[in-house]
């Protein structure tokens, strides 16, 4: 048998998980999505062509601030201190922009959440800003790619 889901009490009640007695370690979680696009989209895009200003920029900043307001959007998810995000953003293709974001901490509980809110608010302000010209994209792929830390140690998403 699989795992009891850890949010739930034993009368079936949804709470916060107590992570009092773990240790403090260094935990690092990466996760990934994408944003495709028309491909005159991202033109306009790479061109700076957008009246709202750097949309990959701005989309960066947004990531990063998505990651700190994590406990705020996912009811159940701890507030920790974040010691490190990094939000990069790669062009694939002609109609394709990733987001991977990396976050980092040293504390009781995991950044699984931190880095996949980021990627997500990150796509979102993408499509927030370029919604305008092209209403049609669509994010997709959004996944946890590896996180490290804690008593679970080092774990890989399969290829």
């Amino acid at each position: 048998m699989s795992d009891p889901f850890t949010h739930f009490d034993a009368q079936g009640q949804a709470h916060m998980v107590d992570v009092a007695d773990k240790a403090e370690t260094r935990r690092v979680a990466r996760a990934e999505g994408c944003i495709v696009m028309r491909p005159d989209t991202l033109a306009r895009i790479l061109a700076g062509d957008n009246r709202k200003g750097d949309v990959i920029g701005i989309a960066r900043i947004a990531a990063i601030q998505g990651a700190k307001r994590t406990a705020d959007l996912i009811p159940l998810c701890h507030p920790i201190p974040l010691t490190r995000v990094s939000a990069d953003f790669t062009v694939e293709g002609a109609d394709t922009i990733r987001c991977t974001v990396t976050a980092e901490t040293v504390g009781r509980t995991g950044v699984e959440m931190e880095a996949l809110t980021a990627v997500q608010i990150g796509l979102l302000t993408i499509y927030d800003m370029c919604k305008a010209v092209d209403r049609g994209m669509l994010m997709q792929g959004i996944r946890l790619l590896e996180k490290e830390g804690g008593k679970s140690g080092h774990w890989v998403a399969e290829a």
